[in-house]
C-alpha cells in the first residue's frame, strides 16, 4: 500500500521546522495576502525561500495556499506571486478559485495543482470535473463521510486525495462563511476570520423565561424558529451566555487505519495559527500511529499506541472532541464554550546548549521547583530543575515570557536543542 502522507501546518518558519523534526512528511503554508491566514502568520516572501530550501534539504514537501476567493483587485499580485512561487519551485499550490486555478495554468503550466477543501468537493463527480482542470489532488470537504470517501476513490482513477484529521471544526460549509464579513466586515474567504461563531450571545428579546436544570442552576431558555416556521431550535443561556454557533473540534485519530483502507493519500492537520508546543504534540501523536500503521504492527500494539497518543491529545487546550463527519451523522457542537483544562503549560523552546546549560526562550512563567518535562520527537522526559541564570547570566528564581532574551536553565538532564518544555499545572 503507497505510504501515507502527514500534512502539517505552517504559520511561520519556526514552526515549520517544528512540524518537520516531530514527524511531517509535508507542509502547507502562504504569505497572509493569499492564503486565508491574515492574522498570526508572519510569513513573507524571504521566509518562503528559506522555507522552500529548508524542506527541501530534508527531502520533504512544502504547499503553498493560494486559497482565497480572489476580487479583481487581486489578480495582478496573484500573478506575480504565481511567477515567484514557480521560481522557488514549491512542491504544489493550494487553490480554490476556478479563475485562480486558470491564472496557475498559464503563469505555471507545469505546477502541481491541489484543490482546496474551499472548493466543497462532496462527490465524486465533482472529483472528475477537477481533474479535467489539471488538478492533481483533491482535498476533500469536512462534510465527507468515510463511506463516501470510498466510493469516490471506486469511481475516480489518478488523483490523490487528502481529507482533514485533525483541528478546528467550521459551522459553516467547509469554512465557506459569510457571518465574520457580515458582522465585522472581514472576510473568512479572504483570510481575515473574526470567528463569529465563537462569540458568546445573549438574547435580549422578551421571549426568554427563567427555569433551573436537573442540577438546581438557574438559566434562561427560549426558543427560536426561522421567519417560515420551519426549523425550531431551543437555546439555554447561564451566567456565561451561549454558543449555539461553537463547534467541537476534529479527532480522527482512532480512524487513521479506516481512512488509509478508504484510499485518502494524505491525512492533514489543522492550526497554522496554533502554537508551535501544539503543532509538535499533534504532528507527533498521527506520526506514532501512522508509524504503527504502516509498519504492520500487531493490533493491540498499535490499539496501545493510539490510547497513548490520545492521552498526549487530551492534555492541548482543546474545545472538546469529535468525529465531525466522518462517521456519516452531524458532528456534536459545544454549546457551553467549555474548553478542555489542559494539564500542561507550554513554558519553552531549547535554543541550544552552553556547557551543562540549556539556552531556552521562555514563552510563559517557570520558576525553581515547578514540575516540568520536555516533548522531543520520540519521547517525554521528567526535569528537575538546579538553577536559573538570566541573560546577563545571574541566578534568578523565576523566567518570564513576552520579550526575546533567553534564559540560561541547568537541569538534572541536558536536553537537545529543538525540545520543547511544559510545565504540569
Amino acid at each position: 500500500m503507497k505510504k501515507i502522507e502527514l500534512l502539517a501546518p505552517a504559520g511561520d518558519l519556526n514552526k515549520l521546522k517544528y512540524a518537520l523534526a516531530f514527524g511531517a512528511d509535508a507542509v502547507y503554508c502562504g504569505v497572509p495576502d493569499f492564503s486565508l491566514r491574515v492574522r498570526i502568520n508572519r510569513f513573507s516572501d524571504n521566509d518562503l525561500t528559506k522555507a522552500v530550501e529548508y524542506v527541501h534539504a530534508r527531502k520533504k514537501k512544502i504547499y503553498v495556499t493560494l486559497n482565497i476567493y480572489a476580487h479583481n483587485q487581486h489578480l495582478e499580485k496573484i500573478k506575480k506571486h504565481i511567477q515567484f512561487l514557480k521560481k522557488l519551485k514549491v512542491d504544489a499550490i493550494i487553490a480554490s478559485d476556478p479563475g485562480i486555478i486558470l491564472l496557475i495554468q498559464k503563469y505555471w503550466p507545469k505546477c502541481e495543482i491541489h484543490l482546496s477543501t474551499q472548493a466543497n468537493v462532496t462527490n465524486f463527480a465533482a472529483v472528475e470535473f477537477w481533474k479535467k482542470q489539471s488538478v492533481k489532488r483533491i482535498i476533500l470537504a469536512r462534510e465527507v463521510s468515510l463511506s463516501e470517501i470510498k466510493e469516490i476513490k471506486k469511481q475516480t482513477k489518478n488523483i490523490e486525495l487528502e481529507y482533514f484529521v485533525h483541528g478546528a471544526m467550521c459551522m459553516s460549509y467547509s469554512g465557506r462563511c459569510i457571518l465574520s464579513k457580515w458582522m465585522t466586515d472581514r472576510s473568512a474567504n479572504l483570510g481575515d476570520c473574526s470567528q463569529p461563531c465563537r462569540w458568546e450571545y445573549h438574547e435580549t428579546c422578551n421571549m426568554k423565561h427563567e427555569t433551573k436544570n436537573a442540577g438546581g442552576d438557574n438559566f434562561l431558555s427560549m426558543s427560536v424558529i426561522d421567519d417560515q416556521k420551519r426549523y425550531g431550535m431551543d437555546v439555554e443561556e447561564d451566567a456565561h451566555g451561549t454558543y449555539f454557533f461553537n463547534s467541537y473540534d476534529m479527532n480522527l485519530l482512532p480512524h487513521l487505519s479506516d481512512l488509509r483502507e478508504a484510499g485518502v493519500e494524505s491525512f492533514k492537520i489543522e492550526g497554522r495559527a496554533k502554537s508551535a508546543y501544539y503543532l509538535a504534540i499533534v504532528t507527533r501523536a498521527y506520526r506514532a500511529v501512522l508509524d504503527a500503521l504502516e509498519n504492520n504492527l500487531p493490533v493491540k500494539e498499535t490499539k496501545a499506541i493510539i490510547k497513548k497518543q490520545k492521552i498526549e491529545l487530551d492534555n492541548l487546550v482543546h474545545r472538546g472532541y469529535s468525529t465531525g463527519f466522518l462517521l456519516g451523522r452531524e458532528p456534536e457542537h459545544n454549546f457551553e464554550n467549555k474548553n478542555n483544562p489542559a494539564k500542561f503549560q507550554f513554558v519553552g523552546e531549547v535554543r541550544g546548549v552552553e556547557g551543562n546549560l540549556n539556552i531556552l526562550r521562555v514563552h510563559n512563567h517557570v520558576a525553581i521547583g515547578d514540575k516540568l518535562e520536555a516533548i522531543t520527537p520520540k519521547e517525554n522526559i521528567k526535569l528537575k530543575i538546579k538553577r536559573i541564570l538570566d541573560y546577563n547570566k545571574n541566578e534568578v528564581a523565576v523566567a518570564d515570557g513576552g520579550h526575546n532574551r533567553e534564559y540560561y536553565f541547568e537541569f538534572d538532564k541536558k536536553l537537545e536543542s529543538g525540545s520543547l518544555v511544559r510545565k504540569v499545572i
